[in-house]
């Protein structure tokens, strides 16, 4: 019923550039503070006025100053404070939590003369953050994050559905909200142009106009030396929410998409959903998680730090979410100026699983397409032998195929024949090249494979992905244990009876292909 893709969650780290190294740090001190001997020690009254400007904030404001306890959520108490909040833009509380922090100090070392000297290092600490909750005109509810330890490390975290929400509000559009997405609206077309146009600049200016109103912990005269903030990417969540106009039909559909992708996490699945080469040496775990929550089941697939879900939203949708949470993972910078490339990777990605999905699970061929199959074809004078079903070369031809199926570099005559003589059973040399040969002239001119121009590689075509997951299921779950029966013993009942496993295999194939009565 309705298809959009938007940017979700994300979770934004703000820094001032000059400010993380030592030596940044004493450059700042002996210019700023105008220290001769560079010491944690001399910032610490620019800590304490930053602390206390907060709390003068708190109570001219008139909000609400929350110490949050340990193990509390903090979002839950948000959803409190914002459910009795009535204003189109405004504070809603102000958060105090003990975290850990990446913090300077200062160190004593000793020289070969014995004389000892200050020394900053980087090290961690625990240390006060305060979180501004915040509703805004534009972007809804978010929060931005201080330390109150220098350098003042900023953390901001949006969401792109809660700006969508509001855009679509402002411009007059009505729509049907979903939990963190949209269910249904007028002009689907116009959303999406809409949720396309959330960028950097819209961001940034967002986190600028509330640098401007919060307490700032670096006064003025230090702001005009340079001495200001940036944005870098901690966390990107890309979305497609797919809704479906059958609910229940469509919770069993996705139940079928993991069943059939429980594989979808091996490496040479992984490299063609997120475009990037896999090797021994790719750190992370290739694996495919299947989770329930109750009783709702998500997919998960993992690529070095980062990931895609998938679940049923709310039982009404198809949610595929892309995390990104480094983009080193990816060789793109941290700085929200590369949104637009983050952007595209993840939106791709979602794209790709998909498209991976289905052509493992819509794998039915029509009458046409499968005699163009089996039977003899003709093509620019050339002619081909038929590929016949259930013949024994021809189902390990397929099989082996199967494996390259979403291969992105394609594979080789050498690489598809070794396959095929181990699913044969036979000695590699006892499968010669020239069978190999005809075997690929015989895929190609049927429209099975192509060759990848330049190179001695070939790849699967849309329809050899189908004809050959046809082949192989449905030689292995109906033809195969059908043979396998034996006439029943005199003293068998029907239901034991190798006829009343044949019904019952007969109508699993019949439901499978949604065929039953």
């Amino acid at each position: 019923m309705l298809e959009l893709e938007g940017i979700d969650r994300m979770y934004l780290n703000g820094y001032v550039p000059s400010l993380q190294t030592g030596g940044g740090f004493a450059y700042f001190l002996r210019t700023q503070l105008e220290c001769r001997v560079p010491s944690t020690f001399m910032i610490a009254p620019m800590s304490k006025e930053f602390v206390a400007a907060i709390e003068r904030f708190v109570k001219a404001e008139g909000v609400d100053l929350v110490s949050f306890a340990k193990g509390e959520r903090k979002d839950d108490v948000a959803q409190e404070y914002l459910a009795r909040f009535e204003r189109d833009e405004g504070i809603l509380f102000v958060g105090k939590a003990q975290e850990k922090a990446s913090v300077f100090r200062t160190e004593k070392r000793t020289d070969p003369a014995g004389i000892k000297y200050p020394w900053l290092v980087r090290s961690t600490a625990m240390v006060n953050h305060y979180y501004f909750y915040i509703v805004d005109r534009d972007f809804g509810p978010l929060f931005l994050k201080f330390c109150s330890y220098f350098p003042y490390p900023a953390k901001l975290c949006i969401n792109g559905n809660e700006w969508l929400k509001r855009q679509l509000k402002k411009r007059g559009i009505d729509y049907e909200p979903l939990d963190n997405g949209i269910l249904s609206c007028e002009n689907a077309k116009h959303v999406q142009r809409i949720a396309d146009s959330l960028d950097e600049a819209k961001i940034d200016l967002v986190f600028r106009k509330w640098l401007r109103r919060l307490p700032h912990p670096f006064p003025a005269k230090h702001r005009a030396a340079g001495y200001r903030y940036r944005l870098s990417i901690l966390q990107a969540e890309f979305a497609l929410t797919q809704v479906l106009d059958q609910p229940v039909t469509g919770r069993c559909f996705f139940e079928e998409v993991i069943r059939e992708n429980l594989d979808i996490g091996r490496p040479s699945q992984v490299q063609l959903i997120f475009n990037r080469r896999v090797t021994r040496r790719t750190p992370g775990r290739f694996r495919t998680r299947v989770l329930t929550d109750g009783v709702i089941p998500s997919l998960h697939v993992d690529y070095k730090r980062s990931k895609i879900k998938q679940y049923h939203k709310e039982n009404r949708a198809l949610r595929t979410e892309t995390t990104i949470n480094d983009t080193y993972d990816f060789q793109i910078g941290r700085s929200l100026s590369n949104l637009s490339a983050l952007r595209k990777i993840g939106f791709d990605a979602n794209r790709r699983l998909l498209r991976a999905q289905s052509l493992s699970h819509d794998c039915l061929m029509g009458e046409r397409r499968f005699h163009s199959v089996s039977e003899p074809v003709v093509v620019d004078g050339q002619r081909a032998s038929g590929l016949r079903f259930g013949d024994r070369r021809v189902q390990a031809l397929m099989q082996s195929l199967c494996l390259f199926s979403l291969a992105p570099c394609g594979f080789r005559h050498r690489q598809l024949r070794q396959h095929i003589a181990r699913i044969l059973g036979q000695d590699p040399s006892s499968y010669g090249t020239g069978q190999m040969t005809h075997d690929l002239r015989r895929l190609r001119l049927h429209g099975l494979i192509e060759r990848i121009p330049k190179t001695h590689c070939y790849r699967m075509t849309t329809i050899g992905a189908v004809a050959a997951q046809f082949y192989v299921r449905f030689y292995a779950r109906a033809l195969r244990p059908s043979l396998s029966m034996k006439l029943a013993s005199s003293g068998a009942t029907r239901s034991s009876a190798p006829l009343g496993q044949l019904e019952r295999a007969i109508g699993r194939l019949l439901q499978e292909v949604r065929l039953a009565a």
